[in-house]
Order: C-alpha cells, then structure tokens, then sequence
C-alpha cells in the first residue's frame, strides 16, 4: 500500500475510552487547524476523531496554545516532553507517521485480529502515535491513560489486548499493578526513554507471551533505533527501517567513537512551530538533535547520552545518563543523576534514587560507581524521594529534582 497523506479512521477499527466505545464523528469540511485538548479524555478523544473526520490539522496539548499557532493541511503539531526545557510544538506531516505505520505493520505483522492498549496522555506522542497507528491501520485502540495502573492492567486483560504501546515509566507502574500476568499481549512496544533491567524483568514476567521491542528516537525523528531480544544489554539497537545515521566529531566529520547523532529518513519533522532548540540543526537532508553516541561494528547504536546535559568534572566530559544507566542496572532502582557546581572541579555528581532512604544503599551505589568509573566520576551522595517528579511525557523533570535538590540540607 503507498504511503497516504491523510490520517484516517479505518471502518474496521474501533475506539475504546477505558470500556466506553468512542463514536465515530461525521465526516465534515472544516479544514482550519485545531487546538484540542488532551485532557479530560472525555472531551479529547471526540475532539482527535472530529478532526480526523474533517482531515483537519491539530494539536493536542495539556495547556492553552498560542491563538497565533497555526498547521498546513496534511500536517499536525506534536509537543516534545520538556525535559530539556519548555516543550515545543513540532510540525510534521501526517505521511511522515503513515510511512512508518506501513512498516510496523510488516515488521510486526499486525493483523485486523490486534488490538491495541495506550496508557499514556494524547499530549505525549507515543500515545498519540499508538491510537492513530491502530485507527489507521484497523486495529481497536483502547485508551486507558486516565486509570489506574491496576485498573489498566485489568482492562488490558478484560479487551484481551495484544499489542502495549508504553513508556518505561508507565511499564514499570503495571508491573507494580497488575494482580497477575497479561497472557494476551503478544508484543510491547516502549519508547521515551531507557528500560531499565528491573523494569525490563518485571515487563517479561507480566507479558510472558510478549516480544518486546524498545524504540530510541525524538518528536523531531520520530524513530531512529529498533532493539529486541537479540540487542546487546546497554544498546538501543539498529536503525530502524528507512533510517541513515552519521556520528560525527566536534569538527563535523564522521567518526568511529562517540559522536554526534544526525539521521536521515522519511519520518523526520518539518520544524518548529513553536519553541526553538539551539541543538536541532539541519545538513544535507541530515538533523540532529544534539544526542551523542557510538555505533559498534555490528551496527548497534550506544547513546552516551543529549550535549545539553553533558558536564566537565575537572578535566572529563561527563554525561549523567551514563551514570544512571550504571545505578539502574547495579542497585535496580528508577533514577536521575544531576550535576552540582564544585569550585575546585567545576561540577561534581549526586544521584537522587525513587525509594525509602537506605544509608546502606546509598553506600553500595557510590561503591559499584566509583569503581566502574572512578571517584572523580562517581556520585559524591545519593539523596532518596518516594517519588521521582515526572513530566507528561513520563519522563523525569529534572527542573523540578534540580530546585528539590536545592532545598535538601
């Protein structure tokens, strides 16, 4: 099938709001584009299906959206997490979604039969992705990001879903959940962020019939990387079908270690239609959203880790997300790691860990860092919260853990 413009509502498909079907708007020729809420979900999910029925362009945000904000005809507006800052509107076309719903569905071999259950808010994009990807191609989508985790768990198995479009974040919350395991999913689909190893043994154990797939990408890309079963612990795997990747070095020529992330495919965005980015730039058909990493000789991408967060410590670049990925597979706990401002080194590190405070570990994650990276690099304290403040997108706000570690003594 060639790649179509438009997002439509296949007549074989069907919407579900927890157990409520969603109907089908009427068609109707207002081609304007739409501001639409993505909360309450009541009023959101009619709202996305008026202007699917009307082919017009929208944007489903969490706040009010400039009245100057405007989308061309075949486009729509997505918003980034935030984690680098205040979110931005990104412009794309509808075919650049479209073109890798056609290579989801080969890849994945989705069938009519397939429903599919989304558990995060229409303002995050994965969720959008997932319930226009399942209308578009056929396939029920179950909206469940207003429940619950057990309740989610719980309608997933009632709808006998089989498909689970999810973040780390919102995985780890089932795991937590569920009251036994989701026998009818037979693939999971996580993107946004790292999975880390806890989370991935629980997601296996909850899902034991389920291929899981984890995707490496951004709003601006959409996907880069596809791992699975066969990707090496650490990595976010191979390009994912019909995408190019260039590293190259500070001096913008191509290299064989750490380097800047450019990629080139059919899914890439058109701009911004609000907000800026300093780190998004644009060659030779080529964009970059200032993430560094390595390819090794399989081919496997290695994220090291955005520029943006990247620090010196004496005479070191840094990145955190390096460090949190080591804390998240020795000690299996959800964390952030931030820089604080040294007068003697420039930066030093502090992990902050989601948990009840444990002098003991807190010891033996300092101990397991300082010595896969040295004293130098290794957190100097670990602080604890009960809970990690998250932004829509599920990702950590490290605004926020950044002014709480401001207040700790």
């Amino acid at each position: 099938m060639g790649v179509q413009d438009r997002f439509v509502w296949h007549d074989a498909a069907r919407l579900f709001h927890g157990t409520q079907e969603v109907p089908r708007a009427p068609m109707s020729h207002g081609t304007l584009f739409r501001p639409l809420p993505a909360t309450p979900a009541a009023e959101a999910l009619p709202a996305l299906t008026a202007a699917l029925a009307a082919c017009a362009p929208f944007c489903l945000s969490d706040h009010a959206l400039p009245a100057n904000l405007t989308c061309p005809l075949g486009g729509f507006l997505t918003l980034t997490g935030g984690a680098s800052g205040q979110p931005k509107a990104v412009r794309r076309s509808q075919s650049s979604w479209i073109a890798s719903f056609d290579v989801n569905a080969a890849r994945f071999s989705l069938r009519p039969a397939d429903s599919v259950a989304v558990l995060g808010q229409l303002s995050h994009s994965l969720s959008l992705y997932a319930v226009l990807e399942a209308l578009h191609l056929g396939l029920d989508a179950h909206f469940l990001a207003d429940q619950s985790p057990r309740s989610q768990a719980a309608l997933i198995a009632q709808a006998g879903a089989t498909i689970l479009y999810a973040t780390p974040t919102q995985l780890r919350l089932l795991a937590r959940g569920a009251r036994g395991p989701l026998s009818s999913l037979r693939l999971v689909l996580c993107g946004g962020g790292a999975l880390d190893p806890a989370t991935r043994t629980a997601v296996e154990a909850l899902c034991p019939n389920a291929a899981l797939h984890v995707f490496y990408g951004a709003a601006e890309t959409s996907f880069i990387t596809l791992a699975d079963a066969q990707t090496p612990a650490g990595s976010v795997g191979r390009p994912y079908p019909g995408v190019a990747l260039r590293l190259l070095d500070e001096a913008g020529d191509p290299t064989s270690g750490v380097g800047e992330i450019w990629v080139r495919s059919p899914y890439l965005f058109k701009g911004y239609a609000m907000g800026s980015s300093a780190d998004t730039r644009w060659r030779d058909g080529f964009v970059s959203v200032g993430e560094m990493g390595k390819l090794d000789a399989e081919g496997n991408l290695w994220i090291s880790g955005r520029r943006q967060r990247m620090v010196q410590i004496a005479d070191q670049l840094v990145f955190p997300e390096v460090i949190e990925a080591l804390i998240a597979s020795k000690a299996s706990v959800a964390c952030a790691v931030l820089p604080r401002e040294d007068a003697l080194r420039g930066h030093h590190l502090v992990g902050v860990v989601e948990g009840t405070e444990s002098a003991a570990l807190a010891d033996r994650i300092i101990a397991d860092c300082r010595a896969a990276v040295g004293r130098l690099v290794a957190p100097r304290r670990v602080y604890f919260t009960q809970s990690l403040p998250l932004l829509p997108s599920g990702k950590i706000d490290l605004r926020a853990l950044s002014d709480w570690l401001e207040a700790q003594p």
